[in-house]
């Protein structure tokens, strides 16, 4: 518990509860949401190739997953650190252009 407080800057062990919290709620929001997007957009499980359905879908997941994370932290009275969370595995991944500078 002490590394995390550490290295997430955090005061307190109820707020590495929350956070783990709100990392296993949205990994789950993520994984339900994108289910239904990858049929509307026409890639079922049982009609798509394997090869083609679980990239787009990981790919979904994974976006979801990155745009939610604030929401469900805002729920959960961590925003800050999740804005923050995001905003960083974004911009490794190239989407600095979403994000002002500081």
């Amino acid at each position: 518990m002490e590394k995390l407080k550490k290295r997430w800057g955090l005061t307190s062990n109820f707020q590495v509860l929350l956070i783990i919290i709100v990392f296993s709620v949205n990994g789950s929001f993520a994984a339900s949401v994108a289910k239904p997007l990858t049929e509307l957009i026409g890639l079922g499980y049982e009609t798509t190739n394997p090869w083609l359905f679980w990239p787009v879908r990981i790919v979904l997941v994974f976006l979801i997953y990155q745009l939610t994370l604030p929401l469900i932290g805002f729920c959960f009275g961590q925003y800050k650190f999740f804005y923050a969370f995001s905003k960083k595995t974004l911009s490794r991944m190239g989407f600095k252009i979403f994000f002002k500078e500081a």
